[in-house]
């Protein structure tokens, strides 16, 4: 044990020594990395370049601002190199279909809210429940939770939100002399109003004995019956009155209920008597949206980000939160467009798409800087509120408070294949062509086949 123990310290003194000298002659002692001369050197291995290739879709003014906020970032990250693939939201998502199919999708990309549960139960995209719980809070973020899987996966970070509200013309309510859209309201309020705000060609209201239900120049509210309806239409109306498409586990439709009969009559009747357009209208206008856009629709549902075409309409409008159903319950729909990555990204290719990710939802600048464009609602809840608060070009607060009674659309898989099946099945009801019964219970089998198709393969 002594001559062990004396070995050691000998051994020690040695190195000792050596350490010093090299020390006094500038060598440097051997850390297994080479100089430029070819000598070991204590400096720190270059970070490993990464390429992504990164997909979102867009109109000019934020590609824009996206590709800005992407320099910021790879200067904060010299390391990671993104390239980007974009286009108009209808072309983007149509090549996105094409590149998962034949394994060239991007590494992460920007997906519609309502998509998300498409690429996740195809199998297109990461769980990232481990990174966000590693790196983020989720009770300071908005949306987060509309990602979350049945087995507890989140498939997406919110990228922005949308929400919706009940928009209104101040220039037509004014012209009418009625009060303004209140909080409070319900649906039946929207409809007495719409009733005072409906004129046709010879100027009488809906009210008048003599009002022409065939000749009617201005609406007093827009529903959509279509597709479109199930953010600014149908949907929420009928979840306002405590019934909806589909069940809590997203897979059997529970349309044929007598609330949502309810809700169904109330748009019927209103197409009916002229006050809200049927489908036959808003073909005659081309674009669903341009009653309202050009100022002869006094009110309609619509989502956040409608704000920026209606100012550049330039009308004078406002909004409230959406109304209240027969039993007080008010529902106001939500999307959270959102980050996710490629399932088949490698663990190196995904530690860097979630920096990106990880970026855009902290960097307070970075949100900042995209809410300006009035695209979204910001996902970080101190900056959401900051920038909503701030906006005293309209009633802001609404699109927060509305926030306490948002939810989702029912997206699943398949949402868009049963969209389209409510959208054909249910023509001939808002056209006046069948019973709301009967309309609800074919549509209720037609998207139950859709789901079974799907999930019960």
């Amino acid at each position: 044990m002594k001559r062990k123990r004396s070995f050691s310290l000998f051994s020690s003194a040695l190195l000792s020594l050596s350490l010093l000298l090299a020390a006094c002659t500038g060598q440097q002692a051997n850390t297994g990395q080479p100089t430029t001369s070819g000598e070991p050197s204590n400096s720190p291995a270059p970070a490993e370049q990464i390429e992504l290739k990164m997909g979102y879709y867009s109109d000019p003014p934020t590609q824009k601002k996206m590709e800005e906020l992407l320099a910021k970032f790879m200067a904060k990250h010299p390391n990671i190199k993104i390239t980007t693939e974009t286009g108009p939201h209808a072309q983007f998502f149509q090549k996105l279909n094409t590149q998962i199919a034949g394994g060239t999708a991007p590494d992460l990309w920007l997906s519609d809210g309502v998509k998300v549960f498409e690429f996740a139960e195809r199998g297109a995209v990461k769980d990232l429940r481990e990174l966000i719980e590693r790196d983020l809070k989720p009770e300071e973020y908005y949306g987060i939770e509309a990602n979350r899987g049945p087995g507890g996966e989140i498939w997406g970070v919110p990228q922005g939100l949308q929400i919706g509200v009940l928009y209104y013309n101040k220039a037509l309510f004014d012209k009418a002399q009625l009060k303004y859209p209140q909080a409070d309201w319900t649906w039946d309020q929207v409809k007495e109003a719409a009733e005072l705000l409906t004129i046709d060609a010879n100027g009488k209201n809906a009210k008048d004995p003599a009002f022409d239900a065939k000749k009617v120049s201005e609406y007093g509210f827009t529903i959509f019956g279509n597709a479109i309806g199930v953010s600014r239409g149908w949907f929420p109306l009928m979840k306002a009155y405590g019934g909806g498409v589909l069940d809590s586990s997203l897979q059997k439709a529970v349309l044929d209920s007598p609330e949502n009969q309810q809700a169904i009559q109330w748009m019927v009747d209103g197409m009916q008597k002229g006050i809200f357009p049927d489908p036959v209208d808003l073909q005659s206008f081309q674009d669903p949206f341009k009653p309202f856009l050009s100022g002869v629709s006094a009110m309609q549902i619509d989502i956040y980000a409608a704000r920026v075409k209606m100012r550049d309409a330039g009308l004078q409008f406002d909004v409230v939160p959406l109304p209240a159903g027969p039993t007080g319950k008010r529902f106001a729909p939500s999307i959270a467009n959102s980050w996710v990555i490629s399932k088949s990204a490698d663990e190196k290719k995904t530690q860097a798409a979630w920096e990106w990710i990880k970026y855009w939802a902290t960097d307070d600048e970075a949100q900042k800087e995209w809410a300006s464009l009035g695209e979204a609602i910001p996902v970080k809840k101190t900056v959401a509120e900051a920038v909503l608060t701030s906006d005293t070009s309209l009633n802001a607060k609404a699109y927060l408070d509305s926030l306490e009674f948002a939810g989702t659309l029912d997206a699943n898989a398949v949402f868009g294949e049963w969209r389209k099946q409510f959208e054909d099945q249910m023509l001939p009801v808002f056209s006046g062509q069948m019973s709301v019964e009967q309309g609800l219970k074919n549509t209720n089998e037609a998207i139950q086949k859709v789901l079974d198709e799907f999930y019960k393969k």
